[in-house]
């Protein structure tokens, strides 16, 4: 196998795990023997195909924690081994490997899924870096999994679904908030799930066995929302025939949760304040107070604070309701778990609607780049309407389009987010000056008018492997 020196870079550690298993995808049969025994020699258990077809049947069994595959090969290329595994086994993390020149069909095999590429010809402790990172990411990956399956049973959390970092910090925050009776705010744009987050917290409380009320005070007239929540005495207002609880009585005991507080008139939250603070509400057209033991928990889009300032909503009110906050970060922000609630509401609608269907190829990756201005609810409304209109049980991009036009990809960008257009346009601007130069880093980075040591790092974080002369 060909090697070349690589750039200087940080030692490198031995692999995490050795007792990872490996599969090598190369119609190269020298490439593909010589790559296995230095593995081997590394203590990784290897197997080795001779072409695409093989490896991507064997690279979809699960057998495997890291599959390396040739990029360009025969009949069914490293793109279409790639597909094939990611869509059978998403955990087993992918390699591919290129030869120079064939940067942008890396990039597009990053956007599918890959964990990394290199760039024949390249060094023993290049490839054994790269290979240490990847099965440490599937092993720390696995216990993730674990861990979230764990977490979700113990926790009554089965229907929020997610394992990116911001969805982690909310959960934690439950279980640490939950038994307690501090009062709840949660605050996060239309859709990011503010419902579900109170019902976690009421299911892992003290008061688990007893009510979860849920008002929506933007659903409610003022007028009426007060006798809902308080209740009234008989002859109160017209129309009142008999003394009827309020929603507060009901709940004694329970947890009550706010939908939409900001909608409600300062007049409305007055009240509201003194039935938190004291304990106790006054049914409309009584004198005599009624206590309640209640936890509540309120929800809103609104930015509360700037609504305080437009004296739109009490400051006492929001301090008061501000005790343990919750901020739901919207689903643009948590790109990495769009494939599993696509995958959660699928198996949902799919169950529903008694039919069978998949995504196509590409979809999923299409959905992780979209933005969902409506958040969670969007996108279980656009699976939902995918699964009514696909043909043949396969989910296009052309079945999402009528709800999410934005899902098209702009003709001149290719559908390729800035970041990875911007990353192109500096992985094609490094190599050609570093061929420019010979491989000299120092010239090469004088010509692009950055230190040698920023080219360095550009070098390291875009995977670009050269040799030094």
């Amino acid at each position: 196998m060909a090697m070349s020196a690589a750039p200087p870079q940080p030692p490198a550690e031995p692999p995490p795990d050795v007792s990872s298993k490996i599969l090598i995808v190369d119609d190269q049969r020298n490439m593909r023997t010589t790559l296995a025994m230095m593995l081997r020699g590394a203590g990784f258990e290897v197997d080795e195909a001779a072409d695409g077809e093989e490896g991507k049947q064997l690279g979809a069994t699960g057998a495997y924690d890291l599959v390396i595959t040739d990029l360009r090969m025969g009949k069914l290329d490293g793109i279409d081994v790639l597909r094939a595994i990611k869509e059978a086994q998403p955990m087993t993390e992918v390699i591919v490997m290129t030869a120079y020149g064939t940067i942008e069909s890396a990039v597009d095999a990053m956007r599918l899924g890959a964990f990394d590429y290199i760039q024949k010809p390249f060094s023993e402790q290049e490839i054994l870096v790269k290979v240490g990172k990847a099965v440490e990411s599937r092993k720390l990956h696995g216990q993730v999994q674990a861990f979230a399956q764990d977490f979700k049973e113990r926790y009554h959390f089965d229907n929020i679904i997610g394992r990116s970092q911001a969805i982690r910090d909310v959960l934690t925050r439950v279980v640490k908030v939950a038994p307690t009776d501090a009062t709840v705010l949660i605050t996060g744009e239309s859709g990011t799930g503010k419902e579900l987050i109170a019902r976690a917290v009421h299911a892992n409380s003290k008061r688990v066995n007893k009510p979860f009320v849920i008002v929506n005070c933007a659903a409610i007239s003022e007028t009426l929302l007060e006798s809902e929540l308080f209740g009234h005495a008989r002859g109160a207002f017209t129309g009142a025939m008999t003394a009827r609880k309020g929603m507060f009585e009901e709940a004694d005991g329970g947890t009550f949760f706010f939908d939409e507080i900001a909608e409600t008139s300062m007049a409305f939250q007055a009240k509201l304040l003194r039935a938190i603070q004291e304990g106790e509400v006054r049914r409309i057209g009584e004198n005599k107070s009624v206590r309640v033991d209640i936890r509540v928990i309120a929800a809103t889009n609104v930015d509360l604070v700037a609504a305080v300032e437009e004296r739109q909503f009490r400051r006492d009110l929001y301090y008061r309701l501000n005790v343990a906050r919750f901020i739901l970060p919207p689903l643009r922000e948590r790109r990495e778990d769009v494939p599993l609630l696509a995958d959660y509401f699928l198996a949902k609608h799919t169950r529903k609607m008694g039919r069978a269907a998949h995504f196509g190829d590409g979809v999923v990756a299409r959905l992780a780049g979209y933005d969902f201005p409506g958040n969670i609810r969007e996108l279980e409304n656009l699976v939902e309407q995918a699964v009514a209109l696909c043909s043949g049980g396969v989910i296009d991009i052309d079945d999402l389009l009528p709800n999410a036009p934005a899902l098209e990809p702009p003709s001149d960008a290719g559908g390729k987010t800035l970041a990875a257009v911007v990353d192109e346009a500096e992985r094609q601007a490094v190599v050609s000056a570093l061929s420019h130069h010979e491989g000299n880093r120092e010239r090469a980075a004088e010509a692009l008018g950055i230190s040698p040591t920023t080219l360095w790092r550009k070098m390291t974080r875009l995977g670009i492997s050269f040799e030094t002369r």
